[in-house]
């Protein structure tokens, strides 16, 4: 009989919550046909399928759904005894530079920083923002350790050659709406409901991925354009707008904003991948697993802020 495996359930996870083979592999750094491997691999294991495939992606099947929900559980543990054993055998007091874009750097990490203070008082991390395109330029040029970054196939296709990358979370995008909106406190709301809705978006450099409106629309409106999160999101709990939003940075929206999931099932998703050089230090490791750790926790569906 087949067995599960570490790289099975990786994959089968990956799978999951990217919604396709191809963003999975993508996700994970692996070749699209290495990840159907893996999952006939753990389809046998399991003696059942765990996806059904369609012309548009892959959805879990009700064993898919349950074995996501178990690896996730299996792997933190296994990643969080290699930190552990990793604090046994050696002290971690380097310095490490890590970078993250901007809705990244909301909530994942400063959840990481605590944590790395924490099991690693003597580590020392430099932290900054910047765009994804701008942080792999940075890690490339050996200024940053580090780079917590986007991918998905309504963002450009990056070139990782030569780097190795760590899937953090899914990604998946949700909508910032006014406490008060018709959307707030509602199941998913359908995309075609979108369509006449006024629209906050991000404003920045000419070559820096920005959020806009929801991404399958064609022709939104578009209301207000502001660099910075916190005037993006003052502009919705004014009711001037909604906006898109990360679901990475779902804990962070203030008083007065509700957030809400989109069912749209033109659009194929994102995920949120953590990048470095193939050759890691000890402090690179722990904040990896530190970045890991903690992006597990914002696992979470959306619910509407007090």
């Amino acid at each position: 009989m087949a067995d599960f495996t570490l790289t099975g359930l990786r994959v089968v996870q990956a799978v999951v919550d990217t919604g396709s083979f191809t963003a999975a592999a993508d996700a994970l750094g692996y070749t699209q046909s290495a990840v159907s491997r893996q999952v006939a691999a753990m389809e046998a294991a399991a003696g059942v399928p765990l996806f059904v495939r369609g012309a548009r992606g892959v959805a879990p099947s009700p064993a898919g759904v349950l074995l996501a929900r178990r690896a996730a559980t299996a792997l933190n543990e296994i990643d969080a005894v290699g930190t552990d054993l990793a604090g046994l055998r050696d002290h971690v007091t380097g310095r490490v530079a890590l970078t993250a874009f901007p809705s990244a750097a909301a909530v994942l990490v400063p959840r990481t920083l605590a944590r790395l203070r924490r099991d690693h008082p003597g580590l020392i991390v430099g932290f900054g923002e910047a765009s994804s395109p701008t942080q792999l330029r940075q890690l490339r040029a050996h200024r940053v350790d580090i780079a917590v970054i986007g991918v998905g196939a309504d963002l450009p296709a990056y070139d990782f050659e030569g780097l190795r990358r760590d899937l953090l979370l899914d990604g998946g995008l949700l909508l910032a709406v006014p406490a008060g909106h018709r959307f707030a406190g509602r199941g998913p709301v359908p995309v075609t409901e979108l369509r006449d809705e006024p629209w906050i978006v991000g404003r920045g450099l000419r070559d820096d991925p920005q959020f806009g409106a929801w991404p399958t629309l064609d022709h939104p409106r578009i209301a207000y354009a502001a660099r910075e999160w916190p005037t993006r999101l003052g502009l919705v709990a004014s009711g001037l707008g909604i906006a898109v939003l990360p679901e990475v940075a779902a804990a962070s929206v203030p008083s007065g904003v509700s957030v809400v999931h989109v069912d749209d099932p033109t659009w194929l998703g994102r995920a949120i991948v953590a990048v470095t050089l193939h050759d890691r230090s000890p402090e690179v490791t722990a904040t990896v697993g530190a970045l890991r750790h903690e992006a597990a926790g914002l696992r979470r569906p959306a619910t509407p802020a007090p």
